[in-house]
């Protein structure tokens, strides 16, 4: 397993590389956002640990444009302790995040159950529902024969509401099963995603496939 570590401390990023080096890992190391988003496009990873505070490029950039091509894992990091940085890194597309300071063993037990999650092997069947039609063995979505292109979390949102399709699901599963975990207080995440998943699927379209259940929940199905 390949994974790439864009850290600008350098005592924080010889202490990573040997760790996951020691536990099988091969790891690379950019120390700036710019050298990291290249290395991250030119080289095939199985994940990003990416900090937030780094110079040339910062994190949330460096994830934002690794998002517009690629669903790689990524793990932020960051001393940045927040509810709205953190929610801010999941809107982004992060998959993990974990504050500064932390323990090695916690890290490798993230890194281990992101890895996990990449390597599952069944690939769903392509789903088509009103002329929407996505395609999760080549991470790819169709409406009415034209490309869409959509960030990881929308997609992962997309595929769990067309794969229970007529099903109305509450805001704290889509949380749980789309972004891995729960949020201890609100948090707007699963809204802001819906509305940019409607704009990119919905509003272009005659026939509204995303519906809400005001004080219930969203349910993806045809009405035409």
């Amino acid at each position: 397993m390949k994974i790439l570590l864009i850290e600008d401390d350098h005592k924080t990023a010889d202490y990573l590389q040997q760790g996951l080096s020691e536990s099988g890992y091969v790891v690379d190391r950019a120390d700036n956002g710019v050298d990291g988003l290249h290395l991250a496009r030119q080289c095939a990873y199985d994940l990003v640990i990416l900090d937030v505070n780094l110079p040339q490029m910062d994190g949330w950039d460096v994830l934002a444009s690794l998002r517009q091509h690629s669903d790689i894992r990524v793990m932020m990091l960051t001393a940045r302790g927040r509810l709205t940085e953190r929610v801010k890194g999941f809107d982004l597309g992060a998959d993990d995040y974990l504050l500064k300071p932390f323990e090695f063993p916690e890290l490798l037990a993230r890194v281990r159950s992101l890895m996990r999650r990449s390597e599952r092997i069944d690939q769903p069947q392509v789903l088509e529902i009103g002329g929407l039609e996505l395609d999760p063995g080549r991470h790819r979505a169709y409406r009415d024969s034209q490309r869409i292109d959509l960030t990881s979390k929308e997609f992962a949102l997309l595929y769990l509401l067309m794969s229970r399709s007529g099903e109305v699901l509450s805001r704290t599963q889509i949380i749980s099963l789309v972004w891995d975990m729960n949020f201890d207080c609100d948090t707007n995440v699963v809204e802001v995603t819906i509305r940019r998943l409607r704009a990119k699927i919905d509003d272009p379209f005659a026939d509204k496939l995303i519906h809400t259940l005001r004080g219930v929940g969203y349910v993806l199905e045809s009405r035409a």
